[in-house]
């Protein structure tokens, strides 16, 4: 069995967050710079050897330069001294033919904590060009504080600015490598 590598189609992939302002609305950020990389055995996702995601936190984009800006200030991701969130995975768990939770470490701000994200198999397909193409759409949640990134407010109403959950969405589309 040889090993296939698997890399990032960065043109049909997207990766966002979003989080509660105020508890009313919600506000969706991206990552517009992020890399993954995948190892296997042939095309079996579940026998991955390496699964490796990156994001470029100086990439984060909330449709607000003002907030982008705090969110990559120390209050937040502290893009100076930590400009890349970094996920690496551990086990690939098959549920069934099409669903996985993928079991990984998970690094912001140099905090390092295991997390468990749900993962749909969108298939493999080859494309008009005869590229051999994989699709998956991953969501979880993880709470912001975990990973240092504590920056409160309350109104002075008592109600919270932002909320410590996090949810997290991708549309990843990897190209086997020959």
């Amino acid at each position: 069995m040889a090993n296939v590598k698997w890399t990032l189609d960065p043109t049909h992939s997207e990766v966002q967050f979003k989080v509660k302002h105020l508890m009313i609305t919600t506000v969706t950020g991206y990552f517009q710079t992020f890399n993954a990389e995948v190892e296997t055995e042939e095309d079996d996702f579940s026998k991955a050897s390496s699964i490796v995601f990156t994001a470029d936190v100086n990439s984060i984009n909330t449709n607000n330069e003002q907030r982008d800006t705090h969110l990559k200030s120390a209050d937040f991701f502290d893009a100076e001294n930590n400009a890349e969130v970094r996920f690496v995975g551990k086990n690939y768990e098959k549920v069934d033919e099409d669903t996985a939770k993928l079991h990984g470490d998970l690094t912001i701000k140099g905090i390092t904590k295991p997390v468990t994200v749900n993962v749909d198999f969108g298939g493999i397909v080859v494309d008009p060009y005869g590229q051999t193409k994989a699709g998956f759409t991953v969501a979880g949640k993880i709470s912001r504080k975990e990973f240092g990134l504590t920056w409160d407010a309350v109104t002075e109403a008592g109600n919270v600015v932002v909320s410590d959950d996090i949810r997290l969405n991708a549309e990843i589309q990897l190209v086997k490598q020959a």
